[in-house]
């Protein structure tokens, strides 16, 4: 295949077709591990020509990686800022590659389901990405990742320290587990900030869509381990793996609650959310995450039974602004991305009701 942009467009990435635990509440399972290179500094203290080194070094390290090899790089330097917002909106790279002004880029897999950003905080950064709860799967596709490249790079390494990289945050295994999850019945509760609060204060951090720096919107949140340093890396796959199944518990309670205490509003949120979805001819992005974030509760509370995590997951990606403006071939003020994506949206959901129209909402009345 001959990868680039235009191609991943034109493509679903792996993480959002695939079968799913937990279909609608965890999205997506992520691991992240970062390494830096002996004998070069930190890249908020590279030249040029060190970031250059950088660049050549790992590039050898891929071509000779079983699973990255096929991958495709894409030089920050070459790349238009859409296209850049466009590889975040994917989750391929970071905000802060992105708004990368020196020599780096990302080598991205085929199917997506990995990618290695080069100079962005630290020399390298890899993660694997994959649908629904499978932390233990994306920390083995990593490491398979590490292991292949670390053949062929020497990772700066404490033994005292572990992995040493620019935060110190991130010193000792130098990973980073995450789960994207969505939690709109403890919102509707009032039970969000609680929660945060003490996921916080055990020693994780709970960040928007995009990650550090980035807001919450559409119930959706990231869940991370905050501290490396004293874990091993199975301790912090189960660590985390236990608390995003509590999570999930918790909101399945949550929606529980809404259902019995109050099941006419809950219905006519969902309902009225389809109705906008499939009927408006401008929708910005915030509102149709809204909206979507609705549809996705009325799938799992029950409400929505023919309509499956996979176009709502389709739609979240392709309706973001750089993706339909990629859609589009070109560059479109608001208001034409606003009435573009209403056009999107009603295609899809037209599509999930040809295929498997969608039953009547419940009579409560009676």
């Amino acid at each position: 295949m001959d990868l680039s942009i235009q191609t991943l467009v034109q493509e679903n990435p792996r993480w959002i077709t695939e079968e799913q635990e937990n279909p609608g509440v965890i999205l997506s399972s992520r691991a992240r591990l970062a390494r830096n290179l002996t004998a070069l500094p930190f890249v908020q203290r590279c030249k040029k020509s060190d970031q250059i080194r950088v660049v050549n070094k790992v590039e050898a390290a891929v071509k000779a990686s079983d699973k990255m090899s096929p991958s495709m790089y894409i030089d920050m330097r070459e790349t238009p800022e859409l296209d850049r917002q466009f590889l975040v909106e994917r989750r391929l790279i970071s905000p802060g590659l992105a708004d990368s002004a020196g020599v780096s880029g990302a080598f991205i897999a085929p199917d997506e389901s990995a990618s290695i950003l080069v100079n962005e905080e630290d020399h390298l950064r890899i993660q694997a990405l994959r649908c629904g709860l499978q932390l233990e799967a994306v920390w083995q596709e990593a490491d398979q990742i590490d292991t292949e490249l670390a053949h062929h790079l020497d990772f700066a390494f404490s033994d005292d320290l572990g992995y040493l990289t620019a935060c110190p945050t991130n010193i000792g295994t130098g990973m980073r587990m995450s789960v994207l999850i969505h939690l709109p019945g403890l919102a509707l509760t009032d039970n969000t900030d609680r929660i945060i609060r003490g996921m916080t204060e055990i020693g994780f951090t709970v960040r928007g869509l995009y990650g550090e720096g980035t807001d919450a919107f559409g119930n959706l949140y990231q869940l991370s381990n905050q501290w490396t340093l004293g874990y091993t890396e199975p301790d912090v796959v189960a660590k985390i793996d236990r608390i995003a199944r509590q999570l999930v518990e918790y909101e399945n309670r949550a929606c529980e609650a809404l259902l019995n205490d109050a099941p006419a509003q809950i219905e006519d949120r969902v309902w009225r959310a389809y109705g906008t979805l499939s009927n408006a001819r401008v929708l910005s992005e915030h509102e149709t995450i809204e909206a979507l974030s609705s549809l996705r509760m009325g799938m799992r509370m029950g409400i929505l039974n023919d309509i499956d995590s996979v176009p709502l997951n389709r739609l979240l990606i392709m309706t973001q602004p750089a993706h339909v403006q990629k859609i589009a071939g070109k560059t479109l003020n608001v208001e034409a991305q606003d009435m573009l994506r209403s056009e999107l949206v009603r295609r899809q959901l037209d599509a999930c009701v040809r295929s498997s129209p969608l039953r009547q909402p419940t009579d409560r009345s009676a």
